[in-house]
């Protein structure tokens, strides 16, 4: 790869790997993504890489409980929600095959064996599956991801897990192979560590980063940097003194719930030109009152579930100087059966939304508190409350509509109720009902808006269509839409086709929207995205911006 660059004239791709120790969810992508934002503001073009050494092809098919969100990008990948810290922090739009998984690695290797591209010889781990890895991570480094044509000048890698899981060898081992063959002024490694504070007497302990180092160095790997997280500023006469080789030590805490603003901390390593996240830092710091956004899901005991939802929020909140302050309330606590079940829990949910100024219903799968979703769509369409609904949400907000107003008392979900005749909701003719990974309608799609003057179309600047990203398995059944469009839900957003239904409003009410596609994957912190923008505005009866919105002014389209 050095080779080809230099015959090329260019300098050869240089790699920064991350790296953590000691325990999981120390803030690995955040320290990647925020490395990334440094080298790009000294001039540097910048892609990223992220290792998950799980089995699983891809993110698409795992339970949000257990690994958070599943992003979705503009190729349709299904990727770890890191991936979209990449592309928030960096502005870049990235490929499924940035996110490199054991899986997607053995299934390579595997049908290489099959064609008997290896020539009969012994697959093995070693050199086959790190070459592999290998030739991976230099064919993706070498794709630009930022709309230029040559490859970037940076690889930011980070390897997930922890130093020392049997599942991540392999990929140790390989990138160790590539260190050494790439030399030590194209390889940079961080390794990203815990410093524990013992609460009794509140003293830092350097051991467990002793042990995380001294188990990386013995498979071959040295670090460069060390970033290590900290309810206190580390010390760092203590790391010199046990790390016994020429060590460039960085060091920070990173439990500050600060605006995504990690790589100011940063700066230090260089002279990068931060002016623009030091200025929304400043803005989000000086913001003095807050807007209170009621998010009614089905996974809220983990906010990494909706992590490009919270985001997005985030981005809007702030573009229209308010700070976010989102309310979580479970579905289930909302339904009648919780009323009898669980009374304190059903009386807070009901508090919280009633509290708050708008709702937010995300996306999910299966029936557990749906009906708890319908009744605040109810909820916000009868008390004209500020709603947006994604994906699921606005197939809520048909059911709901179909229920109450339109009075069939049958009307549902096929994904719900398989037997109902009042399908409302139907399942997508041309997705598979056997297999979950990798089948739905995935990735950027077109939405063309079929009535100009509405409230989805001023908040993205009049465009004739937008490009959204989506991932759902269900649709509007289209069978149904003039009895709704009569009962004043119209349906004012749709694919190429004209027949699925892409955008709803609802009429004589402030703001009631719900979009098929998932808008908070493009969303970034300068950029915010048009719907969660209109949502905001509206929770603050900003209603003239709101109304007034032309080309650009609460965000436009990518």
């Amino acid at each position: 790869m050095a080779a080809a660059a230099e015959e090329e004239g260019r300098a050869p791709t240089k790699y920064v790997l991350i790296t953590g120790g000691v325990v999981s969810g120390l803030g690995k992508g955040v320290t990647a993504s925020s490395v990334g934002v440094v080298l790009k503001s000294c001039g540097l073009r910048v892609t990223c890489i992220k290792i998950d050494p799980y089995l699983n092809t891809d993110a698409g098919t795992m339970s949000p409980f257990e690994h958070g969100e599943v992003f979705v990008l503009d190729d349709g990948g299904e990727v770890d929600l890191d991936l979209g810290n990449y592309e928030r922090f960096l502005d870049v739009t990235l490929t499924r095959e940035n996110n490199i998984t054991t899986g997607k690695i053995y299934q390579s290797v595997i049908e290489k064996e099959r064609k008997g591209d290896y020539l009969g010889k012994t697959v093995q781990v070693v050199p086959h599956v790190t070459d592999e890895i290998k030739q991976w991570i230099q064919s993706v480094s070498s794709v630009p991801v930022d709309g230029q044509t040559r490859p970037a000048d940076v690889c930011v890698i980070e390897l997930g897990g922890t130093v020392g899981d049997i599942e991540s060898m392999p990929f140790i081992e390989a990138l160790r192979q590539l260190s050494f063959s790439l030399g030590k002024d194209n390889f940079c490694l961080i390794h990203v560590s815990l410093v524990p504070v013992l609460g009794v007497v509140g003293e830092q302990k350097t051991k467990p980063t002793q042990h995380s180092v001294r188990e990386l160095r013995a498979l071959g790997l040295t670090p460069d940097l060390l970033a290590c997280r900290s309810a206190q500023d580390p010390r760092r006469r203590s790391f010199h003194n046990f790390v016994m080789y020429r060590l460039r030590t960085y060091l920070t805490s990173m439990t500050s719930q600060i605006y995504g603003m990690f790589p100011l901390f940063l700066e230090s390593a260089g002279p990068p030109e931060l002016r623009d996240w030091t200025l929304m830092a400043e803005s989000y710091d000086n913001l003095s009152t807050s807007v209170k956004i009621a998010l009614v899901g089905k996974y809220t005991n983990l906010s990494d579930s909706y992590l490009s939802v919270v985001k997005a929020l985030l981005h809007a909140s702030v573009a229209c100087s308010q700070k976010p302050s989102i309310q979580w309330v479970s579905a289930s606590d909302l339904e009648d059966a919780a009323a009898a079940s669980a009374p304190d829990a059903h009386a807070k949910a009901w508090e919280t939304l009633k509290g708050s100024s708008c709702i937010l219903i995300p996306g999910g799968f299966g029936d557990r508190g749906i009906s708890g979703m319908i009744l605040a769509a109810k909820y916000a369409r009868e008390n004209k409350v500020p709603y947006l609904g994604i994906c699921l949400g606005m197939q809520i907000s048909v059911i709901e509509m179909s229920r109450h107003v339109l009075g069939l008392g049958n009307a549902d979900s096929e994904e719900f109720n398989t037997d109902t005749s009042g399908r409302v909701v139907m399942y997508m003719p041309e997705v598979s009902k056997t297999h979950m990974g990798n089948t739905m309608r995935l990735g950027c799609r077109r939405t063309f808006f079929r009535k100009p003057d509405c409230l989805t179309s001023k908040l993205y600047g009049n465009p004739p269509h937008v490009d959204e990203r989506h991932r759902h398995r269900y649709e509007v059944n289209p069978s149904f839409v003039p009895m709704l469009e009569n009962a004043g839900l119209q349906f004012v957003g749709c694919d190429e086709s004209g027949n699925r239904m892409e955008i709803v409003e609802l009429q004589d009410h402030p703001f009631y929207i719900g979009v098929q596609f998932h808008p908070e994957f493009k969303s970034r912190p300068r950029k915010p995205s048009p719907p969660f923008t209109g949502l905001i505005l509206a929770a603050t009866e900003h209603m003239r911006t709101l109304t007034n919105v032309s080309n650009g002014d609460a965000g436009a389209s990518e």
